[in-house]
């Protein structure tokens, strides 16, 4: 396994993070399936030994169970783990839980930290933008989280670059600001490619791709004349994938895979190894349902495809 400083901060990270939306498997967010506290633990061991050392959650996925469960399924394991967690959205109907103010932020640090049975989150992350919320209010909340030793780190998740350089503006001087940014970003949706790499190239702050295998379109899964195989999260989605599923896409990740097969490697393989090609990547997040799709996602994150790979891809995925 690889290693890779996390931003500005003082650690490092496996260049597999492993995500955590299934935990619980209830509520917003929740994919394919049910990962109760077995799983987890059984998801938790094999990644572990095969060297990821960072955990990925939030706060709203599974309405909390996802953080509740990985508290149990690690115990007295947690200090050999970093967790990434998030905040920003409504936990309740009460009219203040929700948002990144400071009241917000506090309480649901306080929260995560009682579901996850810890001391101290490493990484605390801003799930989305606020825009009813000054940002100066949000970095001094997570800035006092900090100082009193509740979370080691802070970042963001789906901010774009007019949001980081005004998160930065906003920040003390000398005054801890955000290590890493956490977006979307994979071989068929290459937005953050429009300012937000540079940016982190530019300040140091390290960048966390969700959502690698466009929601399962780049595992291999799925073929151009066939239904997307059952169990499968966009099978799930029924009509709601049909967009996805085009003829188009399936061509293009067909493609993709032809490129990948010449060098006796997946489609999976180029999602990651394209990914990590890029130096401000740090880790890649990647949820799994099975423990074979572990193995395959870490195994996918030791190859580094060369200058004439990258340049097929952009070819048949353009920019």
């Amino acid at each position: 396994m690889e290693y890779r400083q996390l931003g500005n901060s003082g650690l490092r990270v496996s260049t597999v993070t492993l995500g955590t939306m299934g935990f619980g498997g209830t509520g917003w967010a929740s994919p394919v399936g049910h990962i109760d506290v077995e799983g987890a633990r059984r998801q938790i061991g094999l990644a572990r030994d095969a060297g990821v050392n960072m955990i990925d959650t939030a706060d709203v996925y599974s309405y909390g169970l996802s953080e509740e469960i990985l508290g149990k399924a690690l115990g007295s394991d947690r200090d050999h783990v970093l967790i990434a967690t998030k905040v920003r959205f409504p936990m309740s109907d009460e009219p203040n839980d929700a948002g990144l103010s400071r009241h917000h932020i506090i309480a649901s640090a306080e929260a995560s930290l009682r579901r996850l049975g810890t001391d101290h989150i490493d990484l605390y992350q801003l799930h989305a933008p606020d825009a009813k919320t000054p940002i100066a209010e949000t970095v001094g909340a997570l800035g006092e989280l900090v100082a009193e030793g509740k979370i080691r780190d802070f970042g963001c998740s789906n901010f774009d670059v007019t949001m980081l350089a005004d998160a930065a503006a906003a920040t003390p001087p000398g005054g801890p600001g955000f290590v890493s940014v956490q977006n979307q970003y994979n071989i068929l949706f290459r937005q953050p490619e429009d300012g937000v790499l540079d940016e982190c190239a530019r300040t140091g702050m390290a960048f966390l791709p969700y959502f690698p295998l466009a929601s399962g379109l780049l595992s291999g899964k799925y073929r151009a004349g066939e239904p997307a195989p059952e169990g499968t999260r966009l099978a799930a989605l029924g009509e709601r994938a049909a967009d996805q599923l085009s003829d188009e896409r399936l061509a293009t990740v067909a493609a993709l895979e032809s490129v990948a097969r010449r060098g006796g490697h997946s489609v999976l393989d180029l999602a990651f190894g394209w990914l990590l090609s890029r130096p401000v990547v740090a880790s890649v997040i990647a949820g799994a349902t099975r423990p074979e799709q572990i193995a395959a996602n870490v195994a996918a994150g030791q190859w580094r495809p060369g200058d004439d790979v990258l340049a097929e891809v952009d070819a048949i995925a353009p920019r």
